[in-house]
């Protein structure tokens, strides 16, 4: 029989049968959707932090209390959490690596504490409360969309001021401008003196519900003489090794080595996306457990019209049609079903993932260990 005549017979018989070619291609279709959705939500995470890395400054080198590295250096997580209650780093380790010049930059220390944030009898707010020294913005690439930030001169008299994010100043103020007004952050009252720019999820903790105030301030109010964070900025990403080892001499001539460690954030960023990789395959791996159930479904649901058109197939035979010819019509009806479902599935993801990408690009980051483990904006 001719291939085209084969062809012709093929399409026709699965004409006839509307609703069962349509039920059999459903399996591939939700299949292929499925994978496709699901990796692409993995690659959106994955997307979304490395630009957040990326905004944060990818010649960063972040210093914290404890041991969290193994022999070789790397973050293996069997040391538990940054040791903040028990820190031993202090201002004057900052103001030290600030001194030691090239290929070091700059260095900003921080504390951070969940708290409450009010006005007058209003709701509260929980909020992340940040002190930091005044250099925190350079460091960290962070500004004031109105109003100033925080300042050298601020840490210094350890002014009550307060500079906020836009969601909480939202959620405070509800779209007035707060600039020069008091709010609550615990038990004590700041003023309001800059609204910092938007900088959206800040790894497990929203960077734009966050208040920043002068770091000797918060010391002083929870009578605290340590720091959790010192951040480094390097003069580029191609020192960083350099500044690693300067930091670490530097530190070890002050501190015992499991009370600190020196973190590079561009291999944190990739021991992340390892993870992340891991997680988008085993994603995708779990999806196509359904485009095999698909491809199972094809196949028993072309076993039953074998048996169904025995008729057909014995006229065929009668007239001359050859096994081979028979055997090429049933393929051609598989072939047919899959790739049809296989475009349909993934006609139907284009926009939807399209839709995801955009609600990624704009939600906050996933809550994930390690993150947590190590920073927030």
């Amino acid at each position: 029989m001719d291939i085209f005549e084969i062809l012709r017979l093929s399409l026709n018989s699965l004409r006839t049968n509307k609703v069962r070619s349509f039920l059999t291609m459903l399996g591939i279709i939700i299949g292929v959707f499925s994978v496709i959705l699901l990796v692409s939500i993995g690659n959106g995470l994955q997307d979304m932090i490395n630009k957040q890395f990326e905004n944060l400054g990818t010649n960063i080198i972040i210093i914290m209390p404890g041991k969290l590295l193994d022999e070789q250096g790397q973050y293996a997580g069997n040391h538990g959490p940054p040791n903040f209650a028990g820190s031993k780093l202090t201002l004057s380790h900052v103001d030290g690596l600030r001194r030691l010049g090239n290929p070091i930059k700059d260095a900003a220390g921080r504390n951070e504490t969940p708290i409450t944030a009010s006005i007058g009898k209003g709701k509260t707010i929980f909020t992340t409360l940040i002190g930091i020294t005044g250099n925190y913005s350079s460091v960290r690439n962070t500004n004031s969309q109105s109003g100033r930030f925080i300042t050298q001169n601020d840490v210094n008299s350890g002014k009550r001021v307060v500079a906020i994010g836009p969601s909480l100043s939202e959620k405070l103020f509800n779209g007035e401008n707060p600039i020069g007004k008091n709010i609550r952050l615990g038990d004590n009252q700041f003023k309001v003196i800059g609204v910092v720019e938007k900088k959206g999820g800040g790894f497990g903790v929203d960077a734009d519900n966050s208040a920043y105030v002068p770091l000797t301030t918060i010391q002083r109010i929870m009578n605290l003489t340590n720091i959790q964070v010192i951040d480094v900025e390097v003069n580029s990403k191609d020192s960083i090794k350099e500044a690693i080892k300067v930091i670490n001499t530097y530190m070890n001539r002050r501190l015992k080595e499991d009370e600190f460690s020196v973190l590079d954030q561009s291999q944190l960023l990739s021991t992340i996306n390892v993870i992340l990789g891991a997680v988008t395959t085993a994603l995708g791996a779990i999806a196509a457990i359904s485009l095999f159930v698909g491809g199972i479904g094809i196949m028993n649901i072309m076993l039953v019209s074998v048996t169904e058109r025995t008729h057909e197939i014995g006229l065929r035979k009668a007239i001359g049609a050859r096994p081979k010819d028979i055997a090429i019509q049933f393929l051609i009806e598989a072939v047919f079903l899959s790739l049809t479902g296989g475009i349909i599935g993934i006609l139907l993801s284009i926009p939807l993932t399209a839709i995801i990408k955009i609600i990624i690009s704009r939600s906050e980051s996933p809550n994930l260990k390690l993150l947590n483990d190590f920073m927030s904006s």
